[in-house]
């Protein structure tokens, strides 16, 4: 779906939507007043052809003109403060209900991890959450984190921006009410591949989440002792940086790998997880992402056969 504004599916996008339009329909009532006194006035005192040229009478300073470019500008400013402070204390101010879902999400150069601390679950670039209603709300809140430098969360159609820094703790909520997968990113400038840091939130029916959460608690559905690629991502320095549950990697610098296969993107949005660009992407990151820390691990062509087809196991 077109990440915009003004398709709110979540109750804090409704809210902002609702501030946008009334900040629209306000300034553009001042657009309008202020055109069309300026035409009336080049209509009214323009040059006709009877003028002779000679310079009209001149006024200089007018109380009332003055008070009223002073007064009613203020008054605009003043009441766009009190609507924006409502709304943010609206969504802001919201208390967290004890049934609510918790995710934590850590902003990464130039990656999201996706942490469920009550759920026992570790992804990356891709939130799962379920889908609520007006009698049934599933609201999700979110902890935002930073492992390096600003990052900025925002998915415009259930949330506004929220800044992601280092050595401090941001929260955002989203209360989704329409299933679908709907597009945010990295919102400030983080680094050369700031552009390719997407992040999907996924929107499920309320079953369909429970599935997903039940997969995900699950170890690795690949035996690491009795595949080939396995045996090889044991040897080399993947198991440094990331982690496969029920394996010896136990990385943290990079994405957990435990179920790589169930996420619809590499990278974080670069390409689309398949099995041509995984290997692509294991072959050489820096073609795919300039930028990425990801070293290229140099295989052969059947090291890099063993090893994609071992990750294309990890569902």
């Amino acid at each position: 779906m077109t990440p915009s504004i003004f398709e709110p599916v979540s109750t804090p996008a409704y809210a902002i939507r609702e501030l946008a339009f009334f900040v629209l329909g306000l300034t553009g009532a001042v657009f309008v007043v202020v055109t069309a006194l300026v035409v009336y006035t080049l209509v009214r005192f323009g040059r006709r052809r009877d003028d002779d040229g000679s310079e009209p009478p001149q006024v200089y300073g007018s109380a009332r003109i003055e008070l009223a470019w002073t007064v009613v500008p203020f008054l605009l400013v003043v009441i766009l403060a009190l609507v924006t402070t409502r709304y943010i204390y609206g969504i802001e101010g919201r208390e967290q209900p004890p049934e609510a879902l918790e995710v934590t999400v850590v902003g990464n150069q130039w990656w999201w991890e996706i942490r469920y601390p009550k759920l026992g679950i570790v992804t990356a670039n891709e939130i799962h959450v379920p889908a609520g209603d007006a009698t049934r709300p599933a609201p999700a809140f979110i902890t935002l984190q930073s492992a390096d430098v600003v990052h900025s969360f925002w998915i415009p159609q259930l949330a506004g921006k929220m800044d992601v820094i280092p050595n401090k703790t941001n929260r955002t909520w989203i209360d989704p009410r329409k299933p679908g997968v709907y597009v945010g990113q990295c919102a400030e400038y983080c680094g050369v591949q700031h552009a390719w840091m997407l992040l999907r939130v996924v929107v499920q029916p309320r079953d369909e989440f429970d599935r997903w959460v039940a997969t995900q608690q699950a170890a690795a559905a690949s035996d690491p002792a009795t595949h080939a690629g396995a045996r090889l991502f044991a040897s080399l320095a993947c198991i440094n940086c990331h982690t496969v549950r029920g394996t010896p990697a136990n990385g943290v610098f990079g994405p957990d790998l435990t179920h790589l296969m169930s996420r619809h993107t590499l990278g974080a949005g670069v390409a689309r997880n398949t099995p041509e660009k995984l290997r692509a992407w294991v072959e050489d990151p820096e073609a795919m992402k300039p930028g990425a820390l990801m070293p290229p691990m140099k295989l052969s062509g059947d090291e890099l056969t063993q090893l994609t087809a071992y990750l294309l196991t990890l569902r």
